[in-house]
């Protein structure tokens, strides 16, 4: 009787886990979604396949061939952005949660609640 009591516990925690892993999945978005050029305004972000990135604002008067390197990953809804200063050999972390990535839109947050939002404009090849 024992041995019967170990197995259906044994069973329900299985289950339990099984769940709390498909839950979350529902907050995993799809990273090939992420590559191509967005734009918010005279800000543009860049995405790679190969988990390299650039970002620029030419509203500041600064282009694509001047942008500021990073590399990114994205896992469930964290996006990690790694950003290189060339000049002083330092990186700066800035982790962000997507609420919204489609083929077209892309809407995250940073951990003070400030909202970003872009527009795809181009596809990497």
């Amino acid at each position: 009787m024992k041995r019967i009591g170990s197995l259906f516990t044994l069973l329900i925690l299985s289950v339990v886990l099984l769940v709390s892993c498909d839950e979350m999945d529902d907050s995993a978005f799809d990273d090939a979604l992420l590559i191509g050029k967005w734009q918010s305004g005279t800000l543009f972000y860049t995405y790679e396949y190969d988990g390299s990135g650039a970002t620029w604002d030419e509203g500041d008067d600064v282009h694509e061939d001047e942008a500021q390197r990073f590399t990114w990953t994205l896992v469930n809804a964290e996006l990690t952005q790694i950003h290189i200063f060339e000049s002083s050999e330092s990186t700066v972390t800035k982790v962000y949660t997507l609420n919204t990535l489609t083929e077209t839109n892309l809407q995250y947050e940073d951990v003070f609640g400030k909202q970003f939002s872009f527009t795809k404009v181009t596809t990497s090849p």
